[in-house]
Formats: C-alpha cells, structure tokens, sequence
C-alpha cells in the first residue's frame, strides 16, 4: 500500500488537504499513486524480495521522528527501511518510509524530477528490506543497486552519489594542498 501524508512545507500548491481529493494531492506532488505502486511492485521483482511492502511518504518532520524513536539518531533522513517481522515473512517484506521534502531538494540538486527521486529511493528502501546494508559490505549492495538502477532506467543511487561526494573533497583538498605548493591544478585533472 502506498500511503502520502503530504509534508506542510510543500503541502500549500495543495490547499488545504483535508478539502483536496487524494488524487489531486498526488497530482499536484508530480507523482502517481499507480505508477509508484507499478514501478514497487516490478522493482521488488527485482530484489527478490517477497510478501507485501507498505510504503508511507511523508515530510521531514515524519522522518525526523522515525528516525530518532527507531534509530537514535534525531535528523530527517530521506528514506527509512524496517524490515518484516521473522513470524510475517513472507506475507510481508516491510515497511518503507520516504521524505517527500529531502527527496524533492534531492531531485532539484540532481537535475531529475522527484518522481525519479522517490523511485530511486524506493529501490535503494528495498535493497534494504532484502537484508543489504552499504555501510557494513564490502560493495555488494553498491553493486547491486547499480546494476538495477540502470535496468529499471533511473539516475544515479544514494551510494552513488555518497561515493561522488568521497571523491569530490578528495578533489578539493588535493586541489587546495597541490596550490599551497604553488602549482597550478590542471581542469582536466579527476580524483581517483
């Protein structure tokens, strides 16, 4: 099931939700019910990942109080995974939980359109409920959700962009230690 609790911040091209149809709430968010749950229900295929996946997109604020009560840690976050219960595997794959706020400056700041930014997010939220954890392999997830990204046609991945980040400040600061030396650094150099 696919659930939108549209956030108050971007919640105003809506109106006031309580008087607006479901429908056009998710209109107005760019996105569609049936198409996110289409592309779930092909990208769980994918995965591998079998019984039911509830899916809650949400706002910062929502994810911020998840992320604090379920993981310690008090910051929004863009997508949240919790696993099925070991008695409801199965029937049921999990649940994940999406910020429509982070994924819209996600999608701004990467060039693609928040329905793009949700469904990698809804890949990267599955990978997860399958059992895969980025921080603690050695890149099998990374290559994993690299692999299906480009089969289910989306843009670059969180861990893909992470990694992107790694090696963008490495850029910098060898950029910045090679001109304390008194060098010039070439454009066309890449950090490895």
């Amino acid at each position: 099931m696919m659930t939108l609790d549209p956030p108050r911040t971007l919640a105003k091209n809506a109106g006031k939700i309580g008087q607006v149809p479901d429908a056009e709430v998710w209109r107005v968010w760019g996105l569609s019910r049936s198409g996110l749950s289409r592309f779930l229900r092909v990208a769980q295929a994918e995965v591998g990942l079998k019984g039911e996946v509830d899916v809650l997109l949400a706002g910062d604020r929502t994810l911020r109080r998840l992320n604090r009560k379920y993981r310690g840690k008090d910051k929004a976050t863009d997508v949240l995974s919790f696993p099925a219960a070991e008695e409801l595997a199965g029937a049921h794959g999990g649940d994940l939980a999406i910020s429509l706020d982070t994924a819209k400056r996600q999608a701004d700041e990467h060039g693609h359109t928040l329905r793009d930014e949700v469904r990698v997010l809804l890949l990267h939220g599955l990978l997860h409920l399958s059992g895969m954890d980025h921080e603690t392999d050695q890149g099998e997830m990374a290559e994993r959700e690299s692999g299906l990204r480009a089969k289910l046609r989306l843009p670059n991945g969180l861990i893909a962009r992470a990694e992107g980040r790694v090696k963008a400040k490495a850029f910098v600061a060898k950029g910045a230690k090679l001109k304390r030396k008194g060098r010039e650094v070439k454009r066309s150099w890449v950090a490895r």
